[in-house]
């Protein structure tokens, strides 16, 4: 059976004299996701509580919102330790840890300390269990960072080397601060001199006479502790949202923390204080902007009067961190986010220390029950685990080194193209009885706004902008799409590039026999120009033959038929057809891959298959026109430019005919889809191929 296909966007040809869409010294662009249609897929399989690490691709079932579909890209992932730590190259600012970040194919993974909520013996037992289990998870590629909840998530600089980790948890050797009697926070200390709880109640004037009791006792002791839950809510918040955006694969979040009570409204804590209900600051103006304020601006942000104070209390007694919480496994599953929780206090007997005013055992019990939940809630609705309720953190430890150095990597092109930012739900099934999958829960599709955000040229603003990039998002994407068949093994496959006078037509058999090839190209309305027999040696499955046109083809839309045929005894011939669309002008359409490695003896060797391994290099050819120079890069699928060094050239065969040719190790890279750029003059081609296991 015929089967007809078109060279598409792998063979597009964008002109940029005049574009918004730059070629070289562009900026760095934002992260959003466009994608096309590929998603990417971690899937945790355990049984009994063990990771599987047998199973196969058909063993596997995808749903996107209910929608079954098919499993393009499988890879089972086993992450083994780095090796010399000398070797790796580390980032030296905080701009130099972004750029690895979104550049970088290893894992992401941030360590948040939660120091207000752990306290100081806790955090010093944990530190030797942490080091150990970052020595175990980090692989040579992958990028790990630390945050506490008074940094924020732009300040965090990710390293690659375990003794860079080391350090850096050694500046937090005792960071625990609950329970702590002295407070290193100014804003702390500030609450204890504004409500220093008095010994005995304050006697104020009641309304119709008398006098009423009314007290500050444990006032700061609630508004720190609220303080410091809204703290580290809002980072696990604003470290969500920053992973999200400097990258769309998997990241890991270990959360050091007892857990959170979750505080609600309070109505007690706004009561009057000092025999007053708490008043209005003064407005003031800021020098340094002209801007209103409530604030001293002499003391930065910490009260320094009890206005100020009295108005962190009523802020601080009408939180909902319940609400806040609940929405936080929402924001990370979209922005595909695991949580691993660990307690460093083992098991626990008690949430409160042992001291004055103790609370009662039921009310103290149900508060260590409460954070518990917080953390395990965390954790199973982000396809993380949670280890609490053990003294053996070391074995829980490395429960998270298991999960997070051997697990199954998917890709699919979902069915849903449309660009309607929905949360679009997925859900794994694996066919094996017993075995328990934990995968990501789905992912969030782009808009069109976004995309015309992400791919505005510099400088390029209104209609023009947004044309331009929209024209690059739809060129992206449709590069990408046309790996669609990449995925299938196909009994033939052709590939093509032309000019006007010159055709020139790679095709690759599924058998090592040798044999022959029939190739013929048509013409627009189904005439036959020209027709050239092949021969398919033993063992090379590749052939390669030329047209060489009398007159110059007209720009318009042309066919090659191919019919390649086994020597084997009793083989079926193969059909393949490709259409390709020659553009006005001396532009060519198409390319030529080359392949090299250890499937080609290390010998150079044309293909049409345009899945690669790791240990190939490929080079991509074009028609060359024009003296222009020549340039190529390599981009993501995002369409996002990577730091991976490829070689240009400019090559004239003995034909005469001239290449433009860009070559690439893909060692350094993991395996998903990628787009070649060739840029000469004013035109640009892009050009996918697959990186495979």
């Amino acid at each position: 059976m015929a089967i007809r296909r078109t060279v598409a966007a792998s063979l597009l040809v964008l002109p940029l004299a005049g574009s918004a869409i730059g070629v070289q010294n562009q900026p760095p662009q934002p992260t959003f996701r466009t994608e096309a249609n590929y998603v990417r897929v971690d899937v945790f399989p355990t049984l009994g509580g063990a990771p599987v690490v047998d199973l196969r691709r058909d063993e596997f079932e995808l749903f996107e919102d209910n929608v079954p579909q098919r499993i393009d890209a499988f890879e089972r992932v086993v992450v083994r330790p780095a090796g010399p730590q000398e070797t790796r190259v580390e980032p030296n600012t905080v701009a130099q840890s972004r750029a690895m970040l979104e550049s970088t194919r290893g894992r992401v993974f941030a360590v948040f300390l939660d120091i207000g909520h752990v306290d100081v013996t806790d955090s010093h037992r944990i530190r030797k269990p942490l080091t150990d289990a970052l020595e175990r998870i980090i692989g040579p590629d992958d990028l790990v960072g630390v945050m506490t909840p008074d940094m924020s998530a732009t300040d965090v600089t990710f390293a690659r080397r375990t003794t860079t980790i080391e350090g850096i948890l050694a500046r937090y050797w005792y960071w625990g601060e609950r329970n702590a009697i002295v407070r290193r926070d100014p804003v702390e200390q500030q609450y204890e001199r504004c409500y220093p709880g008095v010994a005995q109640p304050i006697q104020c004037p009641a309304p119709g006479g008398g006098s009423a009791s009314v007290n500050d006792r444990g006032v700061a002791d609630e508004m720190i502790k609220r303080r410091r839950e809204k703290l580290a809510l809002d980072a696990l918040q604003d470290l969500v949202l920053f992973l999200r955006g400097v990258r769309e694969e998997r990241k890991a979040v270990l959360v050091v923390s007892n857990g959170w009570r979750l505080f609600g409204p309070n109505s007690n804590l706004a009561r009057p204080v000092r025999c007053n209900a708490p008043g209005v600051p003064q407005i003031l103006v800021d020098p340094r902007g002209g801007k209103l304020t409530t604030r001293d601006t002499t003391t930065g942000n910490v009260p320094s009067t009890d206005l100020e104070c009295d108005r962190d209390r009523l802020n601080l007694a009408q939180l909902d961190n319940e609400r806040q919480f609940q929405r936080l496994p929402d924001l990370a599953n979209r922005s595909n986010v695991s949580f691993y929780p660990i307690d460093p206090r083992g098991l626990a007997a008690f949430d409160e220390p042992i001291g004055p005013n103790p609370p009662p055992p039921s009310v103290d019990r149900a508060l260590l029950t409460r954070r518990i939940d917080t953390l395990r809630t965390l954790a199973e609705n982000t396809d993380g685990l949670a280890i609490v309720d053990t003294n053996d953190l070391d074995r829980g430890v490395r429960r998270v080194v298991d999960d997070l150095t051997s697990y199954y990597l998917l890709g699919y092109y979902s069915t849903n193209t449309k660009l309607d930012g929905r949360f679009r739900r997925i859900a794994v099934r694996v066919k094996r009885p017993g075995v328990q999958v934990r995968a990501r829960r789905g992912y969030l599709a782009a808009t069109p706004e976004e995309i015309a955000a992400g791919r505005a040229a510099t400088g390029a603003t209104g209609g023009a902008g947004e044309a331009a990039a929209a024209a690059e998002a739809r060129a992206i994407e449709a590069t990408v799409g046309s790996l669609g068949a990449a995925a299938r093994d196909l009994p033939l496959r052709l590939q093509v590039a032309a000019t006007h006078g010159d055709v020139w037509v790679v095709g690759e058999v599924d058998w090592k026999d040798s044999g022959d090839a029939d190739v013929t190209l048509v013409a627009p309305g189904g005439v036959t120009l020209a027709t050239a027999h092949a021969i398919v040696a033993p063992g090379t499955r590749t052939f390669r033959t030329t047209f060489t046109v009398t007159h110059p083809l007209d720009a318009g839309e042309y066919t090659v038929r191919a019919r390649a045929r086994s020597a084997a005894p009793g083989a079926m011939a193969s059909n393949d057809a490709l259409r390709f669309t020659l553009p006005a002008g001396d532009a060519g359409v198409g390319a030529i891959f080359i392949r090299r490695g250890p499937s080609t003896a290390n010998k150079e060797a044309p293909t049409a298959d345009l899945r690669f391994r790791r240990s190939e290099t490929v080079r991509v050819e074009m028609p060359a026109t024009g003296t222009d120079p020549v340039s190529a890069r390599l981009l993501d699928k995002t369409g996002k430019a990577l730091a991976v060094p490829v070689t240009a050239a400019v090559r004239e065969d003995p034909d005469g005919s001239k290449w433009q040719t860009a070559q690439l190790a893909l060692a350094p890279l993991a395996a998903g889809d990628y787009v070649m750029e060739l840029t000469r003059g004013t035109l640009r081609t892009l050009h996918a191929f697959r990186v495979v296991p």
